[in-house]
């Protein structure tokens, strides 16, 4: 083998494992963040879960008993369309939509993380919050992606329930923290994940469409697109 050849080999092998070295070097910084974001995740959930907080443990459960299989956003979607008219029921077609989308998605990435649950051994237990600890991944709460994803399209719909709906669905989400059945992190990503997954719904669903209209010479003239309700 000639010099240039082996220069040229040793020139490809140095860079292969210098690509190799920052590949474990990205690897291990993200492995390194990884664990204290767990570790702060499970402090969090270790003060909430040993907190009393008598006043809260019976609304709390009840409120997240009423969120499963998204019977709570169900109840409020008839409502809001049988007391809306045409916007209410728009909104509540486009919330339930969302809310469909982003339970599918949640669902696929919690399979795909397979998180264990919380684990209560160890902890200072209250009764009044105590529920059955679900067999289904922890990550993300599909409870979070739902509620928020329903409350973002029915508040961008009718805006004088987006303050309300928006505090219902947060606080659903925490409910689900405060009885012990999913970590802080799981709520926040699962409400990301039902907030985006809603933006993307609404963005094929506009709510104002535009008509082009000719100016007068009065007005300056030329042509200006003026929106109107096509609800």
């Amino acid at each position: 083998m000639s010099p240039n050849a082996r220069k040229q080999e040793r020139s490809v092998a140095d860079t292969a494992a210098q690509r190799a070295g920052a590949t474990r070097g990205v690897s291990s910084f993200r492995s390194t963040v990884l664990r204290k974001l767990e570790a702060v995740d499970r402090a969090a959930y270790q003060t909430v879960a040993q907190t009393p907080m008598p006043s809260l443990d019976r609304p709390m459960r009840s409120l997240s008993n009423a969120a499963n299989r998204s019977r709570l956003w169900l109840a409020i979607a008839a409502a809001i369309a049988v007391a809306g008219g045409k916007r209410g029921r728009k909104a509540a077609l486009e919330g339930l939509i969302s809310l469909g989308v982003s339970s599918a998605i949640a669902h696929l990435v919690a399979t795909t993380a397979a998180r264990p649950r919380p684990d209560r051994e160890g902890l200072e237990r209250f009764a009044s919050r105590e529920v059955a600890m679900p067999a289904s991944s922890s990550f993300p709460s599909r409870h979070a992606a739902s509620g928020f994803a329903f409350s973002y399209a029915i508040g961008r719909h009718i805006p004088e329930l987006a303050v309300p709906i928006r505090l219902l669905a947060g606080t659903v989400a925490y409910s689900r923290v405060h009885i012990g059945v999913h970590y802080p992190g799981d709520v926040v990503v699962g409400s990301m994940i039902g907030s985006g997954i809603a933006a993307m719904v609404s963005s094929r669903s506009p709510s104002t469409k535009c008509t082009l209209v000719v100016l007068g010479k009065r007005n300056g003239g030329g042509i200006a697109p003026v929106p109107f309700d096509a609800s």
